[in-house]
């Protein structure tokens, strides 16, 4: 089960994470031979997305993704509120929905 998390973005502003992968029991997960990727919409049913940037922290063994957006992504989106989620995908080929919530993209005013 994903962990539920809002996030706040400043339009136009680079955004960065750290996101913490655990297991039931709190332990982090290994994430050797795992890919991951998360997406932001208007709606769960929207066909236009903004795709995160995301890169594994060294060793994978931390269980720790870096999530990212451009100033230009965050610069294209229009102020308000989205949805997101983040997947990681096993070796396997085994999805899991590791993160999901709310995105507010606040306005910005310096161009």
């Amino acid at each position: 089960m994903a962990v539920y998390s809002n996030i706040v973005i400043d339009q136009g502003a680079d955004y960065s994470a750290a996101v913490d992968v655990t297991d039931t029991d709190g332990d982090a997960v290994d994430l050797t031979g795992h890919t991951a990727a998360g997406q932001i919409r208007k709606t769960y049913s929207s066909s236009t997305k903004v795709d995160f940037a995301i890169a594994f922290a060294s060793p994978r063994t931390t269980g720790t993704l870096n999530i990212s957006l451009t100033n230009a992504q965050t610069n294209a989106m229009k102020a308000g509120r989205y949805v997101y989620d983040i997947e990681i995908t096993s070796a396997a080929g085994i999805k899991t929905r590791v993160l999901e919530g709310q995105v507010e993209i606040t306005p910005g005013v310096t161009v």
